[in-house]
């Protein structure tokens, strides 16, 4: 395993099958394995009864064929004495004098453990029961086999570094209760299976999602190799899937139908699954057979180079358009969900909200839209406001304008620059040196205007504000911050971003679609300081806090996945190649974990609103942690980094 970054990885084989001829398939295996060893692979596992091939038939019960096999296997291990990858290969074992059918687990000359098959089908084309008998009650038991003496039964685990695996084949992931089920609660956080399984019309489908489910309910890697070419096609064909799934996603799927070896190689979040399942405190099962745990004592594989596995750059953003268009509906579902309960709950039939003609106030002016909508209100109950200031551009204000009117909502129009005149000359603020508190007053104020308008139409104050901008702590406290719901709480700036540009193709026309478009476009920004010359936006929020793909990539895997910052940095270089080096990564996660920690007491006093995704910050919910914690060893960690940077 890597161990700086946790990680292992390991490949699915599907190799040529010469049927009945254990040598030439025992062959074709070290090819695999050399090849899985030269490419830094840790664990490899190839198809069911690979070693003989799945459609023998009778010819399993020759001896002439099983004691090939069992040269074959320790012919295979004599070869692969010095490559410290394990192999799991598949063939037929006779112990007691009844034949199974087997995984074999090895590595550097030494058999580690065999492991039988537990369910053995008797259905349709799955006749196995002729030949083989159930492994499922075998444990404590040990054999004699191919010139070495190991564990044998279906009660094995395996051990390489502290991580632990299991073996189960073919039809056992298919029952109610598969071996690797009761392998992962027992610790097991790699399973790997070994299986024939015959394509037919629509299969495939079927098969990655039940491997991606079994992946998921174990919160481990499942690692499947499934037989391929060269198997006999009287009555069955033979794709040849290998995939490779973690935590429910997949990771790695082969090509079927091909004429040659193949192999899915995939690094493994071992440290994720392992933090995941320390989470999740229902992750046990109380009635768990006991496993046997086999130390396996082979050499370290030192790899370098990237992880191989594929890193999202916008982990909240699906980056296929099937799969991001389901996400923006179920996210405008979710929201308009939460707050019509709300809205009833209160009896309420207005809501006020502040229309900038950002992002932000535009995903909360469409979600408050289609909540009037379910609720059969009409949308003149929405009373969007404008509060022109010092730094409102012409762009902002007219997209505002051209949304509230297209949407068919409430128009109030009040401008605060004379309020804010006021309020300066009431406190002393000299408004030419443009402090903090300058702009804080401006949010403040417009706050209060929407808290009293709410008040005087018995309404609702809708806030605006995204999971990205409380991460980092960006809203004025007793400003922007406060509302009476907070209907974007949970949706990080990226989403936002990628959701309004989903209602302006899918859902909008005309001028609302132009000026949707036009917010997508416009650069990040309060608009709480003058306009630059010709009437462009001065302040970008970006340029100050740093850029939200990298803060919003940050915070999941900060929270989500609970990474080191120096895992996190490693992933974010690998994500955003080409577009951030790594020096000016670590920069904004400086800035990222300095804000994170240092604005938590404003997440503290955060309104309600509903969580959409698999990461939020409501005190009330994801994430309970005081407002004095200290970001000092994060920071150390991340001064280290950058320590190293500075001598290449």
């Amino acid at each position: 395993m890597n161990n700086q970054y946790g990680y292992m990885r390991v490949a699915a084989a599907v190799p040529r099958v010469h049927i009945a001829d254990a040598y030439r398939n025992a062959e074709g295996a070290l090819k695999i394995i050399e090849e899985a060893f030269s490419e830094g692979v840790e664990i490899v596992v190839m198809p069911e009864l690979s070693l003989v091939g799945y459609t023998c038939g009778d010819m399993v019960l020759q001896k002439k064929l099983l004691s090939d096999s069992e040269r074959a296997l320790a012919w295979l291990m004599e070869q692969t004495a010095d490559i410290p990858t394990i192999g799991i290969v598949g063939l037929p074992v006779v112990f007691a004098d009844r034949l199974y059918n087997c995984a074999a687990v090895f590595g550097q000359g030494q058999l580690w453990g065999i492991v039988p098959k537990c369910y053995i089908p008797n259905y349709g084309e799955f006749s196995e029961l002729r030949w083989w008998v159930s492994g499922y009650g075998i444990k404590d038991r040990t054999i004699r086999f191919a010139g070495q003496e190991c564990p044998f039964g279906a009660d094995l685990m395996f051990d390489k570094n502290g991580v632990e695996f299991g073996v189960e084949i073919c039809e056992d992931m298919w029952v109610p209760v598969p071996p690797s089920s009761m392998q992962a609660v027992q610790g097991a956080k790699l399973l790997f299976n070994l299986s024939a399984s015959p394509e037919s019309v629509c299969k495939h489908d079927y098969l990655i999602s039940l491997i991606a489910e079994q992946s998921s309910r174990t919160m481990a890697a499942y690692v499947y190799a499934s037989s391929g070419h060269g198997e006999s096609s009287s009555d069955l064909v033979f794709a040849g899937n290998a995939v490779i799934a973690e935590l429910g996603r997949v990771l790695g799927v082969s090509e079927r139908f091909v004429r040659n070896d193949r192999m899915v190689i995939s690094d493994i979040d071992v440290e994720y699954i392992s933090t995941r399942r320390t989470a999740r405190n229902t992750f046990y099962y109380p009635d768990a057979p006991e496993m046997r745990v086999v130390e396996v004592d082979v050499d370290d594989i030192l790899y370098q180079g990237d992880v191989r596995r594929h890193i999202e750059p916008l982990y909240f953003v699906p980056e296929k358009e099937a799969e991001r268009d389901v996400h923006c509906r179920e996210v405008f579902a979710i929201q308009s969900a939460g707050l019509a309960q709300r809205l009833e709950h209160t009896n309420c039939k207005t809501a006020v909200i502040g229309i900038s003609g950002g992002l932000d106030s535009t995903l909360a002016l469409l979600a408050v839209c289609d909540t009037f909508d379910l609720l059969g209100l009409d949308r003149k109950g929405i009373i969007g406001v404008t509060m022109p200031g010092f730094g409102t551009t012409g762009r902002t204000y007219q997209n505002a304008l051209t949304m509230i009117k297209e949407l068919g909502c409430t128009l109030r129009e009040i401008p605060i620059r004379e309020a804010c005149e006021q309020h300066f000359k009431d406190i002393g603020l000299n408004a030419d040196e443009m402090t903090v508190a300058y702009e804080n007053s401006q949010a403040r104020e417009r706050t209060q205007i929407l808290m009293d308008v709410a008040n005087m139409c018995g309404g609702m104050v809708i806030g605006t504000g995204d999971m990205s901008e409380l991460a980092l702590g960006w809203a004025t406290y007793n400003g922007d911050q406060m509302s009476m719901y907070g209907i974007n709480a949970s949706v990080p700036k990226t989403l936002v971003r990628s959701m309004v540009d989903w209602y302006a193709h899918k859902r909008a026309e005309g001028a609302l679609r132009e000026a949707l478009l036009d917010v997508v476009a416009t650069p990040v920004s309060p608009e709480l300081l003058p306009a630059a010359e010709g009437g462009e936006i001065a302040q970008r929020t970006e340029d100050v806090v740093g850029p939200y793909e990298l803060h919003d990539f940050f915070l999941y895997c900060a929270l989500r996945r609970r990474y080191s910052p120096t895992k996190i940095a490693m992933l974010a270089t690998m994500a955003f190649e080409g577009t951030y080096d790594k020096a000016t990564i670590v920069k904004w996660l400086k800035v990222f974990f300095h804000r994170f920690f240092g604005q938590q007491f404003k997440r503290s006093a955060m309104p309600d609103g509903p969580k959409v995704g698999g990461v939020g910050l409501s005190p009330r919910g994801d994430l309970r942690m005081p407002s004095d914690a200290q970001e000092r060893a994060w920071l150390a960690e991340l001064d280290e980094v950058e320590a190293e940077l500075n001598k290449l």
